[in-house]
């Protein structure tokens, strides 16, 4: 399976699933368009199918251009086996040991399971079996309202299911914008979800074919739920367990490996890049930390480090939500900086938007929302390296970089002032 968990068990598949939930969801508002559908329905197994060979095609092309670029892979499991050193043991049994300079450490992550709300393939699920589901539910509990527990809720939501999202925290989406989150929680009621926020599930008792679930707010009596199937969504533990860590100079941290910001661990010669690295768990910043490191050990000069406080993420659900964390928890008029809905939703059929701006960043709630970390110069370092373009970070040049370093100085000194665009010669005001 290479390509990882994004291309093969992340976010291509989900982004397959959650395409036909979309057009679904469009199908059954055909009228608003001006169009007439009858006998509307959906073939559970062929959306699963669509979706798993949207993975299969990708990962048939990282395969060629591993073959194309005459990268040797080596298929087992590998551990560190000492200084530049790395044993794989075959599935028969067979062991090889191979000699490098420079070792990466790519292994990835898994879902994190509770005590007693383990996870059984069958009636309670991680990502991995809500991803190919065999029957639709009719119940369907959600237990985490992080990105991955928000889209399949989105996404069952959209094709029929009764959903109950629970959150232990106090909002949905906690690691968006605060406005955002709220947004979302609106409009997810309004869309027929049950939101519990500042609730755990405190029990889970499976029966033939369904699980009775106790949802224990913060204040308050607890209550009791029966549900079809249940996702578990509370996060991810990194790849860590034997990788022949043991007396080496790495250091994990809650699971994940400790990096500089050169992707180098405390061993010499050994890196780590992606999930298990720590966070964002982003794609984009995986490739990019591929990229800095791979750099990095062929001695490329003039590189910057990475700074994961600009990395923009979205959650691709119904309305989209996108953003960066700001430095500050501050509200975009607190630096004269405009906010408004943007209009394009109205043509696409969206019912609602907003995208807000703040420092070095902003936020997006609506249709099309992800596209938005990609043409924002507000989200990027003006003194970012150009080496980024390639990761998928951001589409700027030259005169972008400029605009960028210009919006960043003026809002910087808190000033509203009128910068001139040098792409559509028109004035921006922040």
């Amino acid at each position: 399976h290479l390509g990882g968990i994004c291309l093969n068990w992340g976010c291509i598949p989900t982004k397959a699933l959650l395409r036909t939930s979309e057009v679904h969801h469009l199908i059954q508002r055909a009228d608003d368009f001006g169009l007439t559908v009858e006998g509307l329905s959906f073939d559970l197994a062929k959306v699963v199918k669509r979706s798993r060979q949207v993975s299969k095609r990708l990962n048939t092309g990282v395969k060629a251009l591993l073959k194309k670029n005459q990268v040797t892979v080596l298929d087992g499991f590998g551990r560190l086996a000492g200084p530049g050193r790395v044993a794989v043991e075959s599935a028969d049994g067979s062991v090889s040991e191979i000699e490098a300079g420079s070792i990466i450490l790519a292994t990835g992550a898994r879902a994190r399971s509770l005590p007693g709300l383990e996870a059984d393939g069958k009636l309670i699920w991680t990502y991995r079996e809500a991803m190919v589901p065999k029957e639709m539910p009719r119940r369907l509990l959600v237990v985490g309202s992080g990105a991955i527990g928000i889209e399949f809720a989105s996404f069952y939501n959209d094709l029929g299911a009764e959903v109950t999202v629970v959150e232990a925290l106090p909002r949905i989406l906690p690691v968006e914008d605060e406005e955002i989150s709220g947004i979302a929680h609106k409009q997810f009621e309004k869309q027929g979800f049950t939101i519990h926020v500042n609730a755990t599930v405190s029990s889970l008792e499976k029966g033939d074919d369904e699980v009775t679930a106790t949802i224990t707010p913060e204040s308050g009596e607890a209550t009791v739920a029966t549900f079809d199937r249940v996702i578990l969504a509370v996060g991810i533990v990194g790849n860590v367990e034997n990788l022949g860590l043991e007396g080496t100079g790495v250091e994990v941290d809650r699971t994940h490996i400790v990096t500089n910001e050169w992707t180098e661990t405390g061993e010499a010669g050994v890196y780590a890049i992606g999930d298990v690295a720590g966070p964002p768990w982003l794609a984009h910043k995986a490739t990019h930390e591929g990229i800095l490191c791979a750099d990095r050990i062929a001695g490329t000069p003039g590189l910057h480090p990475m700074k994961p406080e600009r990395i923009p993420g979205c959650t691709y659900c119904r309305p989209r939500r996108d953003g960066r964390r700001c430095k500050d928890d501050l509200r975009c008029w607190d630096w004269g900086v405009s906010r408004g809905a943007y209009d394009r939703r109205r043509s696409d059929g969206a019912h609602s938007g907003l995208r807000c701006g703040y420092e070095l960043g902003d936020h997006g709630s609506g249709f099309d929302a992800q596209r938005l970390p990609s043409s924002d110069p507000l989200r990027n370092d003006a003194r970012v390296d150009p080496r980024c373009l390639r990761s998928g970070n951001s589409h700027l040049d030259g005169l972008w970089l400029a605009w960028a370093k210009a919006c960043e100085l003026r809002i910087k000194n808190g000033r509203r002032r009128y910068v001139r665009s040098a792409f559509t010669d028109s004035r921006s005001r922040f």
